[in-house]
């Protein structure tokens, strides 16, 4: 491919593939000024220079790159940073924002899916860290890497580090991880809040809503909807979002987008279980030894079945915890064992997944008396210990063996003790038994 072909597929940007027509210039010329028309631009020339290495003559591709992690306010910097980068360079560069994951990654940032269709940025119109070779960009010297919400390479990407022109982060510097260049961090509640403030210093005219919408939403969740009490929000946050809200009225409230952000963010419905293994999964390793933890968020109502309960009774007090989601008990019922507790527990789980494939999301004990509740949670630990009833409340065991030194254990108390005269009373016996057999069968 030809520089003159790629730069005429970076001009095409109004082509309208779905209707098979041209549009007016004047439109094509609007909408490569807004945010969607550049994301769509750079995705399809970046694509089609990726197809041939070989063929791609000497210019320069700058590539803004979030970390690994590629959470929303990554995903959301690296974007509207690249956008910004290529409205206000004179110079014909190419600025492309690289999500540094795996396409087939995505759907595990379930807020970052959720905003991108809200915001209408097609997924099509990305690009993965999977989609483009840039340690081959980097050999090739076409390469030119800007770091944002994260200023340290893995080791897998050492060998770029010497691309890295720019750093923009938001967390404390580790000086000997952060490459020989221009670096720019301040500990703010959101990376995006530092991209949101060179836009509106440097060229606030570029801002469209969609834009300002995507920094607008991604500061309102890493700020926790700007509480106070939290404290991760800081003044320059609070003032970017005040300055966007005043440029855009109609944005979104700040308390309905945190919390279709923060539900997203949690929501597993429709992913496997080896993505939702891996949707909050941390890995570490020393010498060689590779541990993995994952964790699944589940809403389970386990407290109020356990504390409700009165077949058996627990006698539940609430204890301190130091945990805010963790809740611990004091138990006054010491006779009540975990095995007891398994007919509640299986009736809780039940009751949870019964209320996930409710069209309306309502519990199906929704209006049912606490009385009702235990009886069913009765019925349930029926069908699970058939024989567990009221008057025996423990499941039927198998025999303890009788050559096992437990207690009651005929052996606990030693060999019986035998005399000569009683061995030889019971062989008499046997014998007497034995003759008494044979007369009669002779008979």
């Amino acid at each position: 491919m030809k520089l003159q072909a790629t730069r005429k597929a970076e001009r095409a940007v109004g082509t309208n593939k779905e209707a098979g027509s041209k549009e007016p210039r004047s439109q094509r010329k609007r909408m490569r000024r807004h945010f969607r028309g550049y994301i769509k631009n750079r995705s399809q020339s970046c694509k089609e220079r990726s197809s041939s290495w070989q063929e791609i003559e000497s210019r320069p591709l700058h590539v803004v790159l979030g970390n690994e992690a590629c959470d929303l306010d990554s995903m959301v910097s690296a974007l509207t940073l690249a956008f910004y980068l290529a409205k206000t360079t004179e110079a014909e560069e190419v600025f492309v924002p690289v999500l540094n994951i795996k396409r087939s990654e995505l759907p595990l940032r379930g807020d970052s899916v959720f905003f991108l269709q809200k915001i209408h940025i097609p997924e099509s119109l990305l690009i993965f860290r999977d989609e483009i070779d840039l340690h081959a960009l980097h050999q090739a010297g076409q390469l030119t890497l800007i770091l944002v919400d994260h200023h340290a390479l893995p080791r897998s990407d050492a060998a770029l580090e010497e691309a890295v022109a720019e750093v923009i982060d938001h967390r404390p510097i580790e000086q000997k991880c952060c490459p020989p260049c221009h670096v720019s961090v301040e500990l703010v509640g959101s990376c995006a809040t530092l991209v949101t403030e060179r836009i509106l210093q440097g060229a606030p005219e570029i801002l469209d809503r969609q834009t300002a919408a995507l920094l607008h939403g991604t500061i309102i969740l890493d700020c926790v909807n700007m509480d106070l009490k939290i404290g991760r929000a800081t003044l320059k946050d609070k003032n970017c979002v005040e300055k966007l809200e005043a440029l855009f009225p109609d944005l979104p409230e700040r308390s309905d987008i945190f919390d279709s952000l923060q539900k997203a963010k949690f929501d597993v419905s429709g992913l496997t279980t080896e993505q939702m293994l891996r949707k909050d999964q941390k890995t570490i390793s020393r010498q060689g030894i590779k541990m993995v933890i994952s964790a699944i968020y589940m809403d389970l109502e386990i407290c109020g079945v356990l504390e409700r309960s009165s077949s058996p009774s627990l006698n539940l007090t609430p204890a301190p915890s130091i945990h805010p989601n963790l809740q611990a008990y004091l138990q006054g019922n010491t006779q009540i064992f975990r095995k007891k507790l398994l007919p509640l527990l299986q009736e809780a789980l039940s009751a949870y997944s019964d209320s996930k494939a409710t069209p309306s999301g309502q519990h199906e004990t929704a209006g049912v008396s606490g009385e009702q509740v235990d009886k069913e949670l009765d019925g349930a630990g029926a069908l699970l210990f058939p024989r567990l009833s009221q008057d025996e409340e423990e499941p039927s065991l198998p025999p303890t063996p009788m050559n096992s030194l437990v207690d009651e254990c005929p052996l606990d108390q030693g060999l019986p003790k035998l005399s000569a005269e009683a061995i030889f009373e019971k062989c008499s016996q046997i014998s007497l038994s034995q003759s008494t057999t044979s007369s009669v069968s002779k008979k």
